[in-house]
């Protein structure tokens, strides 16, 4: 009697493919770096809680408001602190502000104008409008891109701003950036322990960068399971009489 003979070629060429990725998983990975601070250390880079400042330091992009009482054409409502720092003040012209309370603002802009123009000026400088704040989020996550910072952002709602990590993240390699007193470092995170309540959730900080890992061999697996339906791999490959 003739007998139908399967032969899943295509079967072993991808379980070939993904052994092989495995194997390559093991090895590499987009964020992984043995001499990241992994742990306790990584929080030391990226602490869970992170003490409120006891006063609010001035920032590039921060709206203040001027007044000078009895003054008005010295008063400002608006004033946008640029990039260097610099607030422009009619007849003070600019002021260097950044790094400065407010407090100290306001003395600062009174010592200029009553040295110049003014006797016994009494000034208030207040932030209006503080400037926004952002947290990169790139790497296997849905919607990689730039947000702005609520208060007190931890990683996971900077991962669920990006629409949380995808099916091919590598969850224990999340690596977050940080400038700390002009140097840069990094520290790695495992997702998983954080969801769980293993580990603590670190908080974001202004200008962090947060990198997803990139698992391979999920990777490959969605790779194949796209494929699949297309191949249509449990078909007759071939018969023979």
């Amino acid at each position: 009697m003739p007998r139908t003979k399967q032969t899943p070629a295509f079967f072993r060429l991808i379980t070939g493919t993904l052994l092989a990725g495995t194997t390559l998983a093991g090895c590499t990975s987009s964020t992984h770096n043995p001499n990241l601070p992994v742990g306790a250390a990584a929080y030391q880079v990226a602490p869970a809680t992170v003490p409120a400042p006891s006063v609010y330091a001035i920032t590039p992009r921060d709206v203040l408001q001027v007044r000078v009482y009895g003054e008005p054409d010295l008063s400002v409502e608006k004033a946008m602190v640029d990039d260097a720092g610099f607030v422009q003040l009619p007849m003070a012209g600019p002021v260097k502000v950044a790094g400065l309370s407010a407090a100290e603002a306001t003395r600062q802009v009174t010592t200029l104008l009553g040295s110049k123009y003014l006797r016994d000026p009494q000034v208030a400088v207040s932030v209006d409008v503080p400037a926004p704040r952002y947290v990169s989020v790139e790497g296997e996550v849905k919607m990689p891109g730039v947000y702005e910072l609520n208060s007190n952002m931890t990683l996971m709602g900077a991962l669920a701003k990006a629409q949380s990590p995808s099916v091919t993240a590598k969850l224990d390699e999340i690596v977050i950036f940080r400038t700390i007193d002009g140097k840069r470092m990094a520290a790695r995170f495992n997702l998983k322990d954080i969801r769980t309540g293993i580990s603590p959730d670190p908080v974001i900080m202004d200008g962090d960068i947060v990198m997803v890992g990139y698992s391979r061999i999920r990777g490959l697996w969605q790779d194949f399971l796209k494929m699949a339906p297309i191949f249509n791999i449990f078909a007759v490959i071939s018969t023979n009489s």
